[in-house]
């Protein structure tokens, strides 16, 4: 890494404005509650922040041709935004082969991405740093993944299909079932608002209904484990007699 490059790893601590308002992740809740809750990781301001990004694209850019590889993305947010999202700062850390999206099958591909970035949390590794002409330990932390729905089902396993398509609401979305346009609709949408906000009571503009609930609580990852653990997901394309797992899990 440059001697200038090196030291823009440490603009969100040392060159970003503070005043409040949200320009980089760094001004997100997000990002302060991991400082918060990981002070250590946090004492360092050149421990690397990444987002994973993934995606399928078309490499002929023919859309008359069915064909479509896969990337995966690492993003360093310690940059400043004028830097972190172009080309040169972006790490391309996979890319699996169409011609069909890889499903549930890019488990197997991300698990050698997962073990390095496993390491880089729990261990680190010795770097040396070009701005202060020391060499130090290296950790590194993946905040957040980015991806549209489809993507979104990939990396997360939660298909955003069918009854309970809502991944913020999972088994608690409220759909309906159109008898005529044969396919699902969700409802509900009233219960991210406020208590008092007029949509509450609002019967005639809606399904005829009030709305009294709140939004359901954030699901964890030790929840889902538990969810999850004693299924056995067996992967590859011609292997069909994988357990059916609740709700719309796909692994």
């Amino acid at each position: 890494m440059s001697f200038k490059t090196a030291a823009h790893m440490r603009w969100h601590l040392e060159g970003r404005t503070k005043d409040g308002c949200l320009r980089h992740p760094a001004d997100s809740p997000t990002w302060k509650t991991f400082d918060y809750q990981h002070s250590e990781f946090s004492e360092d301001p050149r421990n690397v922040r990444l987002g994973l990004a993934s995606n399928g694209f078309n490499p002929f850019k023919n859309i008359s041709v069915s064909h479509s590889p896969w990337l995966v993305i690492l993003v360093p947010y310690n940059l400043p935004p004028w830097m972190c999202m172009k080309q040169p700062y972006s790490m391309l850390s996979l890319l699996i082969p169409g011609p069909f999206a890889p499903g549930n099958d890019i488990d197997i591909y991300l698990q050698p991405l997962i073990k390095e970035l496993k390491e880089l949390w729990d261990v680190g590794v010795n770097t040396y740093d070009a701005s202060s002409k020391q060499n130090f330990k290296l950790r590194a932390a993946l905040l957040w993944t980015i991806s549209d729905f489809p993507g979104y089902v990939i990396l997360s396993g939660w298909s955003t299909k069918g009854k309970f398509a809502c991944p913020m609401c999972h088994q608690h979305t409220h759909s309906k079932w159109l008898k005529h346009g044969r396919k699902y609709c969700y409802m509900g949408h009233r219960k991210f608002s406020e208590l008092n906000h007029p949509f509450q009571k609002n019967n005639r503009s809606f399904d005829g209904t009030g709305e009294l609930e709140r939004p359901p609580r954030k699901l964890k990852g030790s929840t889902i484990s538990t969810e999850l653990e004693k299924f056995q997901i067996k992967f590859g394309k011609l292997i069909d007699d994988s357990p059916k797992l609740p709700f719309s899990w796909k692994k």
